[in-house]
């Protein structure tokens, strides 16, 4: 089964690393320590990390969302963020409009950027 992870980079390189030394292909060696870690049955007490700021334009699409909207006929999936969070389901129209506005964010501030050279 293929999953994606999201990994802070100090970890990453970490993992890397090991694999490296001890010769085994990084997939390897992350299967190995998830079987490990789920043998032994070890849980965390610790906090979880704290996410950074989510976009304004994320929060402000959130807020419109109406829960008129037809429900979809299959269950999409819930992506939480490590805090437990939900992310907001977003249809493409939506979507389309946030990247738009960070575009045309970006080339506002590059614009600016060179003309105040």
């Amino acid at each position: 089964m293929r999953t994606t992870l999201d990994l802070p980079d100090e970890t990453f390189r970490q993992l890397k690393s090991q694999a490296a030394l001890s010769g085994m292909k990084l997939k390897e060696l992350v299967t190995q320590l998830i079987e490990r870690g789920l043998a032994a049955g070890v849980t965390t007490n610790q906090p979880a990390q704290q996410s950074g700021p989510q976009s304004v334009a994320i929060k402000r699409f959130a807020a419109t969302l109406s829960t008129t909207e037809p429900t979809p006929a299959y269950p999409i999936p819930i992506a939480r963020d490590a805090d437990g969070t939900a992310t907001p389901y977003l249809n493409n129209a939506q979507l389309h409009a946030i990247l738009e506005e960070e575009d045309l964010a970006q080339y506002k501030r590059v614009r600016n950027d060179a003309s105040g050279q």
